[in-house]
């Protein structure tokens, strides 16, 4: 990359997406990878649930009216219907799989 890539170039650049249906599958995956402290979605939910199982970093997800810090080696499961977002902490590179139970990815944006 060159030094006129943006973070969110950044981001987009590790971040990989499956959905199931492209599979066969019944979930959905997002393989994310990122070194921008701060970087993260905004407040959103889902009609189903979305589990994180974070490999390496820390982030600090909200769940609900719950903030929690995430750190390499947990799992987090956030029940369907309820509002999430994370905030990437840094300053190590944050690796995680988030895994919709789905076979495509349903958002609703709420901020």
């Amino acid at each position: 990359m060159t030094d006129s890539t943006t973070a969110e170039d950044r981001i987009a650049a590790l971040t990989r997406n499956v959905e199931g249906y492209e599979v066969g599958a019944s979930v959905s995956i997002i393989r994310e990878s990122t070194d921008v402290a701060g970087s993260g979605p905004r407040l959103h939910r889902h009609p189903y649930r979305e589990t994180f199982v974070i490999q390496r970093g820390r982030a600090l997800f909200t769940i609900g009216d719950t903030e929690r810090e995430g750190r390499a080696g947990d799992v987090l499961a956030v029940p369907a219907g309820v509002a999430h977002k994370f905030v990437v902490l840094g300053p190590e590179r944050y690796e995680a799989v988030h895994i919709h139970e789905n076979d495509r990815f349903v958002t609703e944006w709420l901020e």
